[in-house]
């Protein structure tokens, strides 16, 4: 379908160093320009971000540090993407989350000026999670090809859930009959505490997943900020979570 146009479209996405608004860069930039008689434009471009690639992030996009050792920052490119979305509604995927966010954050960084308050914002993502049901209902009729009745009673829920686990493994043959295999790939975390404020690095150090100290290992800021410990055993988090951070700090103490 053609889309109905009054402003220019532009359909966007960012590479980054992370996924941290504030601390991260980006490393690419694709954007579509759709005008409203049809005619479509597409540019790229690497950026040299100024900071390391880390390798978690080289592995998802494989952009590496040597990729843009010799592209231009984004101070350089910023007015020419600038004024390649003047007056240009925005679109992306999740964009309403990281992909404005960071775009905005880079150009205030750079003292590019793009008023972006009067854009309109489309994010692909939250139509597609609106449109198609992510309940349990919507699973058991999507795998199992019927309806849930009593739906949100707790018997018909759990029955219902296991049913939809043993058809995803008959739909999927990627997935593993196992249940080691399974807890992990159905965790977006490798959780320290239930709650996950406390999770486990790709060095297997535990790191905060919240917050100001997002990814510092927990040992690192209770022993650089000494208050941030009590502030946390008289805040809102879970008993779980303070037992955690409790354990972690007498273990630190003691070694």
């Amino acid at each position: 379908m053609q889309l109905n146009l009054r402003n220019p479209l532009v359909f966007f996405d960012l590479e980054t160093t992370g996924i941290n608004v504030n601390s991260d860069r980006i490393v690419e930039i694709s954007y579509l320009r759709i005008h409203p008689n049809g005619n479509e434009e597409i540019k790229t471009f690497r950026v040299n971000p100024g900071i390391p690639i880390p390798k978690e992030a080289s592995d998802l996009h494989h952009i590496t540090n040597e990729d843009v050792a010799h592209c231009p920052t984004f101070k350089e490119i910023g007015k020419t993407i600038a004024k390649d979305i003047e007056g240009c509604d925005l679109a992306g995927f999740n964009s309403n989350r990281f992909d404005v966010p960071m775009l905005v954050e880079e150009c205030l960084r750079n003292d590019i000026e793009v008023d972006f308050s009067k854009r309109k914002l489309i994010d692909v993502q939250v139509i597609f999670h609106k449109m198609e049901q992510r309940t349990l209902s919507a699973a058991y009729k999507f795998y199992c090809g019927k309806e849930l009745e009593g739906a949100h009673g707790a018997e018909a829920d759990t029955k219902a859930t296991y049913e939809v686990l043993k058809s995803q493994l008959d739909r999927y043959p990627e997935l593993q009959n196992d249940m080691q295999f399974l807890s992990e790939f159905s965790s977006h975390n490798r959780n320290v505490d239930f709650a996950g404020k406390i999770i486990l690095n790709d060095k297997d150090v535990e790191v905060f997943n919240f917050g100001k100290y997002k990814d510092i290992p927990v040992e690192d800021i209770l022993k650089r900020d000494s208050g941030y410990y009590g502030w946390m055993m008289q805040g809102d988090f879970t008993l779980n979570t303070k037992n955690v951070l409790t354990r972690i700090r007498l273990r630190a103490l003691n070694k």
